[in-house]
């Protein structure tokens, strides 16, 4: 779990570097979340349109037995972004009555709904508070930026499951058919 962190930390600190280094020299506030609310607007994009992508038959597909299906990805997506935004805000998880047999619209919304209770805490966060100690998986206790630096690490790693669940049905990722209409 450290070197998740660590290595999220760095990616983090890497896109904030980069989204510097395109922009004139300026102090910027709040440099953690700030970069998190681009990785927001970027990945909630592709997330959301993988899921619209897949078709509904297609909900049920597992590359092999013991991967969970992309019904369970997507909801497992939207429950992540549910308990580690309220994490950040200071409040407690929302439960979230999903089922993996769920429709692909009532999977798709909830992922919508997630992405857009994200948007709202992180427009209202700052550095500040990242200090802060919250509870975060399995009980663990640390400070509110693990809770925003998991987000982070899991949006990519999402992203890159749903990609490839898309790829192996033959279907093209939104950040792939972004580069192929450049």
């Amino acid at each position: 779990m450290k070197l998740v962190i660590v290595a999220s930390l760095i990616m983090v600190l890497a896109s904030v570097a980069l989204a510097q280094s395109k922009a004139p020299a300026q102090v910027i506030s709040n440099p953690v979340v700030s970069t998190v609310r681009q990785l927001e607007e970027r990945q909630s994009k592709n997330l959301i349109g993988a899921a619209e992508e897949m078709p509904a038959d297609k909900y049920s597909y597992r590359p092999t037995p013991p991967q969970m299906t992309f019904a369970h990805l997507v909801m497992h997506i939207a429950g992540s972004n549910n308990f580690l935004c309220a994490r950040v805000a200071g409040e407690q998880p929302r439960e979230l009555k999903l089922n993996e047999s769920d429709s692909k619209e009532t999977l798709t919304k909830a992922l919508r709904d997630s992405f857009a209770y994200c948007e709202q805490v992180l427009s209202k966060a700052d550095d500040s508070t990242l200090g802060q100690p919250v509870e975060l998986y399995g009980g663990h206790t640390g400070p509110r930026a693990a809770a925003l630096i998991s987000l982070a690490a899991d949006w990519a790693d999402h992203y890159s499951a749903a990609a490839m669940y898309l790829r192996l049905n033959n279907l093209l990722p939104p950040s792939a058919k972004k580069a192929e209409g450049k």
